[in-house]
């Protein structure tokens, strides 16, 4: 989903990079606007899945519905899959040429 928003707006990032953005700006601002999508996506999640414990109680070996080491593990491996899937476009972001996107229209 970050990737088509970070295509979609190369030509404002071009501008930003144009006006004297640096390329740290652009991962951070790129960053920012994954974390605004990931972290509202986790926390519906781990609501949804304490809503969902007893139907999936029958589902579970060795495990307590509501075990909190599991939980916080499955929240910590989805974010960090998350980040790191938003810093590839974050990087992609930062090498955009400001003269070739400018030149582009």
């Amino acid at each position: 989903m970050l990737s088509i928003v970070v295509a979609k707006q190369t030509r404002d990032v071009g501008l930003r990079m144009a006006l004297g953005a640096r390329g740290r700006d652009v991962l951070t601002l790129v960053l920012r606007r994954a974390a605004g999508m990931l972290i509202p996506g986790l926390v519906a999640g781990l609501f949804l899945a304490l809503l969902l414990t007893r139907v999936l109680e029958a589902l579970l070996f060795e495990v307590t519905p509501r075990d909190p080491a599991t939980f916080l593990g499955g929240t910590l491996v989805l974010g960090l899959t998350g980040a790191l899937a938003s810093l590839i476009p974050a990087l992609r972001a930062t090498r955009v040429n400001p003269v070739e996107t400018l030149n582009a229209e």
